[in-house]
C-alpha cells in the first residue's frame, strides 16, 4: 500500500510499516505540499497540526483509508470522507488516560505554584512563605465534557478526595448512572462553571463549542478558581480569558495545553501572565500512549491491507469467471 504519514508517530511503527509498504513521511506540512504528496497515496495517517480538507483529499483518487492517531476530528472534513466512502479510524483510547493525567499535572502545578517555586529557587530565593498553595482534597472539580477523557478526570478527582461535577451535551439517565458509578455527579453547565474550584475542559471543537468559555461564562466562575483546557484552543476565548486573568476578579490562574494558534513561532497572548501555564499540546504525549497508538496503527493497516487484497483477488477471479 502507498502510505503518507503526515504527523509524527512512533518511530518503531514507521519502521515496521516501511518494511511492508511504500511509505512517505512529511510531518505537519502546508496544504499545498500535502496535496501534492497525497496524489498517489492509498492511506493517510495524521494527528493534529495538519488540515485534511476536501480539496486535499480530492487530489488523491486512490485514497481509501484515513487513520487519526488521536481523538480530535476538527481538522478533517468528515462530511467529504463519508460522501466519498473513505474508511476512517480514530484512535482515541491510548491518549485518553494520558490527557486525564495531564489535567492533574496542570491542576497541581497551579494549586501549588510549582512554576514560580522552581523559578525562584533556581534564582537562589528561598520563598517558602510566599508559595502557600491549595490542596485538591475537598475541592469541587468541574468537568465540562464528561465523556471519554472527562470521565477519567472525574474518576481521578474522586480518588483524590475531590467532588467531581460533570456536564455533557446530551444528558440522559443512562449517562447519569454511568458517571455516578465513576464518582461523578451529572449536572448542567451552569452549575459546573459556578461551583468549580478547578474547571477542566474536555469537549470537542465544533460550532456549538467554539468560544464556549467566553466573557460571560468567565464572569460567573467561582472566586479563586482555576481553569484548565486540554480540549481544543477554539473552545476558550483567549482574549476574554486574558482580560479576566489580568483583572484578577475571580480566576486565580489558568493552564492551557491547547491554543487558538498553535505551531512553531506562535506566542499566546497569555504568555505575559505569571499565573498562566502554557504547554505545546502535549496531553497525549507520553511514551506509553504513543507506543500503544503506534501498535494500533499497525493493526489497522494490516487488517485493511489484508481485506483490500482479498477483495481485489475476489474481483479479479470474478472477472476471469465472467
Amino acid at each position: 500500500m502507498n502510505i503518507l504519514v503526515a504527523s509524527p508517530i512512533s518511530s518503531n511503527t514507521i519502521e515496521k510499516l516501511r518494511e511492508q509498504h511504500d511509505l512517505i513521511c512529511a510531518f505537519n506540512e502546508n496544504d499545498s505540499l500535502l496535496k501534492g504528496l497525497l496524489q498517489d497515496r492509498e492511506i493517510l495517517i495524521f494527528r493534529s497540526g495538519v488540515r485534511i480538507t476536501a480539496e486535499i483529499m480530492e487530489n488523491a483518487p486512490d485514497l481509501k483509508l484515513l487513520v487519526r492517531a488521536g481523538s480530535g476530528t476538527d481538522n478533517v472534513d468528515l462530511d467529504y470522507v463519508q460522501r466519498r466512502g473513505i474508511s476512517f479510524f480514530r484512535i482515541a483510547e491510548p491518549g485518553a488516560q494520558a490527557v486525564a493525567e495531564m489535567s492533574f499535572a496542570l491542576m497541581l502545578a497551579l494549586a501549588r505554584n510549582l512554576v514560580q517555586a522552581n523559578d525562584l529557587t533556581r534564582q537562589g530565593r528561598w520563598a517558602k512563605q510566599m508559595l502557600i498553595g491549595s490542596s485538591l482534597r475537598g475541592k469541587v472539580l468541574g468537568i465540562v465534557g464528561a465523556g471519554n477523557i472527562g470521565s477519567r478526570v472525574g474518576q481521578l478527582g474522586a480518588a483524590w478526595g475531590m467532588e467531581p461535577l460533570g456536564c455533557v451535551e446530551h444528558a440522559s439517565r443512562t449517562v447519569a448512572d454511568d458517571l455516578h458509578c465513576k464518582g461523578i455527579r451529572l449536572t448542567d453547565f451552569d452549575e459546573v462553571v459556578c461551583r468549580a474550584d478547578f474547571l477542566s475542559v474536555h469537549v470537542p471543537l465544533k460550532n456549538s463549542t467554539r468560544n464556549l468559555i467566553n466573557d460571560k461564562v468567565l464572569s460567573r466562575v467561582k472566586d479563586g478558581s482555576f481553569l484548565i483546557n486540554l480540549a481544543r484552543g477554539g473552545v476558550i476565548d483567549e482574549l476574554a480569558l486574558l482580560k479576566h486573568l489580568k483583572n484578577g476578579a475571580r480566576l486565580r490562574g489558568a493552564a492551557l495545553d491547547v491554543h487558538q494558534e498553535e505551531g512553531e513561532g506562535k506566542i499566546s497572548p497569555l504568555a505575559e501572565l505569571p499565573n498562566v501555564i502554557l504547554t505545546p499540546h502535549i496531553g497525549a504525549m507520553t511514551r506509553d500512549a504513543q507506543q500503544e497508538i503506534g501498535r494500533t496503527i499497525e493493526s489497522i493497516v494490516d487488517t485493511f491491507t489484508t481485506t483490500h487484497d482479498t477483495c481485489t483477488q475476489e474481483r479479479a477471479f470474478a472477472t476471469v469467471v465472467t
